[in-house]
């Protein structure tokens, strides 16, 4: 048996978008499944992450497995129409058809919902014993011990700044209104044992190591032993966290004593209301330049990501956010447009009130809107995120933000990344409805063949 495992990406983020090696890390997903390919089928294993190097049209695999979120499902469904074309079997997982699995059924052999560790293996035994199931159900996946090291020798490590990932917690305590990640997953959180962590962590060469995880606080008491164990590593780390780091001293103390370099902060808005319309009670504004003073005594940089488009959200908010960035000396300021995705809360709202308005997902990447506004026009907000991108990384701001106080090679890492998002600033502009939508590099597929697919599987 031979795999292909795909990530297709949206034009922003492809290979040719705009998010260069300096801005993206190897991810663990495709690594993770490759390694949890049964042994006795022999397979020859192959993973193509669209964000590092183009997905080939003539891959010899007879199975082709794709991980799917809202933004790229529509680029996913015409690689697999064409690859199913061609004869191969074709598994569609990830968060998108998790939350629509009849809309992603029509264009696969199989749909994988939930967490794939146990469903991904059984669909490939199935598929050599003649037996796949349209659609295979997780079961939560409550125990994340003794699995294999992800498989990143089949990434192209070239493509990455580091393939330094680790996954230490699953999940997230909080649940905002706006995330796709417990609608799909639900909110229970799970730990991976300390000692797995840390022996992973022991393999990768060089200092740095990146946490991916949604929310690396979400068991305090978890993370207290888990980066007491980190101390003796000496290693340099990032991740996310929330707001609530600022809160607890003692964690904070251990953040920077086990090589805590960078963490991505969800601060969504400079609105307070909104904090409490998205379920973000944890965030306080008025808190959070105290929070980046702190962050910053610790030696710790800081991405903060800020959400527009909410209800209480007028034209002036985006003038509000850069001024906060500015004043607070936020590292890497990332904004993006607050997105309705299916099976939200946030989603379900809007669409009781009639003011979505963009059914085409490739739009829904979180940087162009999809749904009518409350206090402004959809021109405003889209104009609105143009300007705030391209305000707070001028070179003007860029130095504005800098704190002086941070070590040599802080500084330096500082204007590396800030020169990787200025470009991103500068382009954003580019990436309209028709590049966003535009999947003609995959080959059609007659309409008589995908109506004949759904047929078969209705029957």
């Amino acid at each position: 048996m031979k795999i292909a495992l795909l990530s297709p990406a949206g034009a922003m983020h492809r290979y040719n978008g705009m998010f260069h090696k300096g801005l993206h890390y190897a991810p663990i997903t495709l690594a993770l499944l490759a390694a949890l390919v049964p042994k006795e089928l022999n397979a020859e294993v192959v993973i193509y992450d669209e964000t590092a190097e183009a997905i080939p049209l003539d891959t010899d695999a007879d199975v082709i497995a794709i991980t799917c979120i809202t933004g790229t499902s529509s680029r996913c469904y015409k690689f697999a129409d064409y690859f199913r074309s061609l004869g191969k079997t074709v598994l569609l997982g990830g968060v998108h058809p998790t939350l629509m699995p009849d809309e992603a059924a029509a264009h696969a052999d199989a749909v994988l919902l939930g967490l794939g560790e146990k469903t991904f293996p059984q669909a490939l035994l199935d598929i050599r014993n003649g037996c796949l199931k349209p659609f295979y159900y997780g079961n939560g996946c409550a125990d994340i011990a003794n699995r294999p090291l992800p498989r990143k020798d089949l990434l192209n490590k070239k493509k990455y700044i580091t393939l330094n990932t680790v996954e230490a917690v699953r999940g997230c305590n909080h649940s905002c209104t706006f995330c796709a990640y417990p609608a799909a997953f639900g909110q229970r959180v799970i730990t991976r044992p300390v000692e797995d962590v840390i022996a992973e962590i022991k393999s990768f060469r060089g200092k740095e190591v990146i946490f991916p995880d949604v929310n690396l606080i979400a068991d305090v008491n978890y993370a207290k032993e888990l980066f007491t164990a980190m101390i003796p590593l000496k290693k340099w780390w990032m991740g996310l966290t929330t707001t609530a780091i600022g809160h607890n001293d003692a964690l904070l103390d251990l953040f920077q004593k086990s090589g805590c370099k960078g963490i991505l902060v969800g601060f969504e808005s400079v609105n307070q209301e909104t904090q409490q319309g998205i379920h973000k009670g944890v965030n306080h504004v008025q808190e959070y330049k105290t929070l980046m003073d702190k962050l910053h005594r610790k030696g710790i940089m800081v991405m903060g990501c800020f959400a527009f488009g909410a209800d209480e959200d007028g034209p002036d908010v985006f003038k509000r956010t850069v001024d906060l960035c500015l004043e607070a000396k936020i590292d890497l300021p990332r904004f993006s447009i607050i997105t309705p995705f299916p099976g939200t809360e946030f989603y379900r709202e809007l669409e009781a009130e009639g003011r979505i308005t963009e059914r085409d997902f490739a739009m829904y990447d979180v940087e162009h809107c999809v749904y009518r506004p409350k206090q402004m026009t959809k021109e405003e907000l889209e104009a609105g995120i143009a300007w705030a991108w391209k305000e707070v990384y001028s070179w003007k701001n860029i130095w504005k933000r800098l704190d002086l106080t941070k070590p040599r090679t802080m500084k330096s890492l500082y204007m590396l990344v800030n020169i990787g998002y200025r470009k991103y600033a500068r382009e954003f502009e580019i990436f309209g409805a028709d590049v966003m939508s535009d999947n003609s590099d995959i080959p059609d597929v007659s309409g008589e063949y995908i109506k004949n697919a759904i047929l078969e599987q209705n029957t």
